[in-house]
């Protein structure tokens, strides 16, 4: 596995703990299509969540939260919409959420959730 995908895996995991700590209910992770790939789909209450994981571990590239362009969030309302429509839950809310992990060399990482992005 390259160091990169290591690291993608690792806060994927981080993401989803973070989640279900915050009373979420994951649905799928890593669901792809034709037009691309969404990292975790969850419930919060009745609203289907599409989240976009990054993960840094180091500020040389920038944030993760800086790492999602407007285009990236267009192409993920498009992918929740697919994947809502998919799994046959057409009349429940949809949100993108973006989850920023940052691995500190010590200590736990830090998680910025944006519920709604923009």
């Amino acid at each position: 596995m390259r160091l990169k995908d290591s690291i993608g895996a690792y806060g994927e995991q981080v993401a989803v703990e973070h989640l279900e700590r915050a009373g979420f209910v994951v649905l799928e992770r890593n669901w792809r299509c034709d037009i691309g790939e969404i990292d975790i789909v969850a419930l919060d209450g009745t609203t289907v969540v599409v989240c976009e994981v990054k993960t840094r571990s180091g500020l040389g590239f920038g944030s993760g939260l800086e790492a999602v362009t407007p285009e990236k969030l267009a192409r993920l309302h498009r992918l929740a919409r697919r994947w809502r429509d998919e799994a046959g839950r057409a009349a429940a809310g949809l949100r993108v959420d973006v989850v920023a992990v940052h691995r500190r060399r010590r200590g736990d990482p830090q998680v910025v959730h944006v519920r709604g992005a923009q």
